[in-house]
């Protein structure tokens, strides 16, 4: 939060954050092509075909659609809590999902650096790793 002359406004990264989170559950990729810069890196741990580093908006925007894809559609971001500073912020989420049989619900950090209100790069930490690459296998 900034405050300005007795008045508290959200931090300018927490409204980017909130700006894709939106964008991201709605598949709108024209805002997301507006607050991801266009050499973004995402990283994706673990030991599951889908673990690497995306360069690029358009990998980046590919992985993103291949988990709603490979998940049917089932593919969920529960947001539980944003932290916003000036270097980025960090997003607390549920991830759920289905598939082969399956069902996904692990929490994930991801940390994003943003710079001049795009978000630069965003790494994923997940709370139980294991499970995520089990629901990959």
């Amino acid at each position: 939060m900034v405050e300005r002359e007795g008045q508290v406004s959200e931090h300018p990264n927490l409204s980017v954050m909130r700006r894709t989170l939106e964008a991201f559950r709605a598949a709108d990729m024209a805002p997301l092509a507006q607050v991801f810069s266009k050499d973004v890196v995402w990283r994706v741990p673990g030991k599951n075909f889908l673990a690497k580093n995306y360069e690029g908006q358009e990998e980046v925007f590919g992985f993103f659609a291949r988990l709603m894809e490979l998940t049917s559609g089932t593919f969920r971001v529960e947001s539980l809590d944003m932290l916003a500073n000036d270097a980025g912020g960090v997003f607390v989420d549920r991830l759920t999902a289905e598939r082969n049989g399956r069902r996904l619900d692990v929490r994930l950090l991801l940390h994003v650096v943003i710079r001049r209100g795009q978000i630069v790069e965003g790494v994923d930490h997940f709370h139980q790793e294991h499970l995520w690459d089990a629901f990959w296998a």
